[in-house]
């Protein structure tokens, strides 16, 4: 890999940390990204695949409590806004894909972080409750 990964900008972070610490919350950062990628490889067509952010699996929590994620309702109408931002000058978006509809495995966290829109309750025959940011995503969508 020909790049730097990094959190911070002049020792500053650029984001919000999230309960996965390679993960920061910077919806900016996705326009400046496509932008980038339009003028310097001429613009090819580009799918996100894997855009969400994870919170840590507090399983004290009641699921009444764990459903509601603000922080992932805010994650996405920020990225989102900025992808639309992108599409409008110009970018050539052709697909994009949250992370994920269901808490999962994850390679690396195992079941210690839930990144779905759907709550899975691991402790009740893994019983599924949308979560709000569900509910949000539908009513962006349908509007």
């Amino acid at each position: 890999m020909q790049a730097t990964l990094t959190a911070e900008k002049n020792g500053v972070s650029i984001g919000q940390r999230t309960d996965v610490g390679w993960l920061y919350i910077y919806p900016r950062g996705i326009r400046e990204l496509l932008i980038y990628i339009k003028h310097k490889y001429k613009n090819p067509p580009v799918y996100i695949n894997e855009n969400g952010v994870a919170e840590a699996n507090n399983s004290t929590l009641p699921v009444k409590k764990a459903i509601k994620d603000g922080t992932r309702i805010r994650y996405l109408h920020g990225h989102l806004t900025y992808l639309l931002q992108s599409i409008k000058e110009g970018a050539n978006v052709k697909g994009y894909y949250i992370w994920s509809f269901f808490d999962d495995f994850e390679w690396s966290s195992g079941y210690t972080i839930r990144f779905g829109l759907t709550y899975i309750d691991f402790k009740n025959n893994l019983k599924r409750h949308f979560k709000y940011s569900a509910y949000w995503l539908k009513m962006f969508l349908l509007n």
